[in-house]
C-alpha cells in the first residue's frame, strides 16, 4: 500500500475543503452528501454521539446556523492506497476563547466520490 499518492491526496484535500466550506456556510445538503449514506457511519461530536447516516442527517438539519466560522490549524491529510484517507485538523472559534477544537475524519472512496465514514469532533482547553 502506498501512502500519500499525490493525485489521491489532492482529491481528498479538495473534498475536505468542500466539507469545510459547507460546514462554515451551513450548507446542509453538501454536508449530507459528503457523509457515507450507511448505517455504519459514525460521528462523535462535542455534545452528541451519532450512529448511522440518518442520525447524522437529523443532527445537521436541526443544528443552529450561527457561530460556525472557524480557523483551521495543522491540517494533516494522509491517504492509504487509493481508497482510504484520514484528515485531522485543529480549529479555533472566536466565541470560544481559550479552547481548541480537534476534528478527525476517515474518508473512503465510493462510486459517487469521497465520503466521510467516521468523524470525531471535540473541544478542549487550549494547551497553549
Amino acid at each position: 500500500m502506498e501512502i500519500d499518492i499525490p493525485e489521491v491526496k489532492a482529491e481528498v484535500a479538495a473534498a475536505f475543503a468542500e466539507y469545510e466550506r459547507a460546514l462554515v456556510g451551513n450548507d446542509v445538503a453538501v454536508l449530507d452528501r459528503l457523509f457515507l449514506d450507511a448505517p455504519t457511519t459514525i460521528r462523535y461530536g462535542v455534545t452528541e454521539n451519532l450512529y448511522g447516516y440518518g442520525e447524522i442527517a437529523a443532527f445537521r438539519a436541526g443544528r443552529p446556523s450561527a457561530g460556525l466560522a472557524r480557523t483551521l490549524e495543522k491540517t494533516v491529510i494522509t491517504t492509504y492506497g487509493t481508497d482510504m484517507a484520514v484528515a485531522a485538523t485543529l480549529f479555533r472559534r472566536d466565541a470560544a476563547s481559550g479552547k481548541i477544537g480537534r476534528q478527525m475524519q476517515t474518508w473512503v472512496r465510493t462510486a459517487d466520490g469521497w465520503r466521510v465514514a467516521a468523524a470525531h469532533v471535540s473541544v478542549i482547553d487550549d494547551p497553549g
